[in-house]
């Protein structure tokens, strides 16, 4: 079987494993990693090797773009007090703990285990983001789990690469520990100024789809050209992303913002497909070649290593909540966060490619290599199976499945719109604008309208009909050949985003991830 039919056929069973996971409402990531694992140990299974150096650009690259793009850097400013806890503080605690773990019970040196803690302590962007997307949780909660899972792997990689360093070449020179230290202002700054010098290769650029292309290539080239300067790759992707999202000096057409939205989402979600699939088919490289007694007791220490990464997380999320509410009851203000959103954000700490890539990228000879790669496995795959699949439950249990509240603030920020539109308009004499007035003043009415109420499903239902109306219409001139392809899909296009402001938020996120 050829590379490309064995990866044809890994698709379609991620498709049939999507569509389990969406009947079942789970979340998609938990499925097909533990899927992977069992197709990994079927006899006469293929093999699907990842190579850690093109696994990292490829698959966590764009989904850092396309997180931090979204992740405003106002949003960042309010909330840095616990992105620093979780994504720094959070990070050192556990790999310093599994370091000791490392250092006790398997008998690793002191860096080598450190290099173990590295790889394991951050949650992973790509996890957090798909697993959280079909979930309505508190607006804070959410976005300091966003937030964080940018930032984290830069503070572990740093690490890693540190530990990796003096393990392997028996120290670390000033040299070395001046430019790790300068790696992550540096990112920053790398990031920030490929940022500003990408719109004026845009302006090369007139297609759209040649500007989504150039998109893509440009978070590559970001990335790469960092390893090569030897600053933090991940910082200067998530610097890119928020510096050109808050940069709206020249703002893109809506058609080619249209076009890159949909073509990123689609990217992204193929690659996280993939990447959540091919990690669980690595189990059986990973303990193919250990001996029985070896693998009972790598076993028992991953389980170790596992119970230190989720305690770890759940004391940090819950003792900060606590201090900062014990202080804000001091100085006589509201809590923050409630003990619930912090033993939410506790349990949201999926690892996932970053994890394995890094113990993948440990040279042969590095101590303990077999044990070390399964207990990083071992904890992509507890977090990932185990958190992941009990995720939904638990937001549940905990009261916290604002599903409800956000359809509400949707509709008010709808009315909003509409109503903004209106006191544009009201000063306006014209006949145009009078009648643009009076389609504001109709949804502003609908919209008033309790969202369940009878009025506005007249409204919508209404709304649907006539524009099905003008469906018809518009297959009925292509039919008779009054209009060319493009014309006709320019149309469409149209009509279907008309169509998507009256259905309700639930039926426009159908098909979605």
């Amino acid at each position: 079987m050829t590379l490309f039919e064995s990866l044809l056929l890994l698709l379609l069973a991620a498709i049939v494993l999507l569509q389990v996971a969406r009947h079942l409402s789970l979340p998609y990531p938990s499925m097909l990693a533990l899927a992977g694992v069992g197709v990994a140990l079927l006899p006469g299974a293929p093999d699907f090797p990842i190579d850690p150096r093109t696994a990292l650009p490829l698959f966590i690259a764009p989904a850092l773009m396309d997180a931090a793009f979204d992740f405003p850097v106002t949003t960042a400013r309010r909330f840095w007090i616990p992105l620093v806890i979780f994504a720094l503080g959070g990070v050192l605690i556990t790999a310093l703990l599994v370091a000791w773990v490392g250092w006790v019970f398997a008998g690793l040196p002191i860096a080598a285990a450190l290099v173990l803690g590295a790889i394991v302590a951050p949650p992973d962007a790509a996890a957090a983001t798909a697993i959280l997307s079909g979930m309505a949780i508190p607006r804070a909660t959410d976005a300091i789990l966003r937030g964080e899972s940018l930032f984290n792997d830069a503070a572990a990689l740093l690490l890693f690469s540190a530990a990796l360093t003096a393990q392997m070449s028996g120290g670390l020179t000033a040299a070395q520990v001046g430019g790790f230290a300068l790696a992550a202002p540096g990112g920053v700054l790398f990031g920030m100024v490929a940022a500003w010098l990408m719109p004026y290769m845009s302006r090369l650029v007139t297609g759209a789809l040649d500007s989504n292309l150039l998109q893509f290539v440009n978070t590559f080239l970001v990335w790469i050209i960092a390893e090569h300067l030897h600053v933090s790759p991940v910082l200067a992707v998530v610097a890119l992303a928020m510096t050109l999202a808050s940069r709206t000096a020249r703002p893109t057409s809506p058609r080619m913002r249209v076009q890159s939205y949909a073509v990123w989402n689609v990217v992204v979600f193929v690659l996280n497909v993939l990447a959540f699939l091919l990690m669980g088919l690595q189990a059986r490289r990973i303990i193919g070649d250990m001996s029985g007694e070896h693998l009972r007791h790598a076993l028992a220490f991953t389980g170790l290593v596992i119970a230190i990464v989720v305690f770890v997380r759940l004391v940090v999320a819950l003792g900060f909540n606590r201090a900062v509410a014990w202080y804000r009851r001091r100085s006589g203000r509201e809590e923050p966060a409630t003990w619930r959103q912090a033993t939410l954000a506790g349990w949201c700490g999926m690892r996932g490619l970053v994890t394995l890539a890094t113990a993948f990228i440990l040279p042969a000879d590095f101590p303990q290599r077999d044990t070390v790669v399964l207990a990083a496995f071992g904890v992509v795959l507890a977090t990932l199976v185990v958190q992941g699949l009990t995720l939904a439950p638990m937001i549940r249990l905990l009261g916290l499945d604002h599903r409800a509240v956000t359809e509400r603030e949707l509709v008010a920020v709808r009315r909003g719109l509409a109503r903004a539109a209106l006191h544009r308009l009201e000063d306006e004499a014209s006949e145009e604008g009078a009648r643009l007035a009076a389609l504001f003043r109709i949804e502003v009415d609908a919209l008033d309208e309790p969202p369940r109420g009878d009025a506005h499903q007249r409204h919508c239902a209404l709304s649907l009909a006539a524009i099905a109306a003008q469906r018809a219409e518009l297959e009925r001139c292509r039919l008779e050949f009054q209009l060319s392809d493009d014309d006709y899909n320019f149309l469409l296009e149209q009509l279907d985003w008309r169509e998507l402001t009256v259905l309700p938020p639930e039926a426009t996120r159908i098909g979605t991830a």
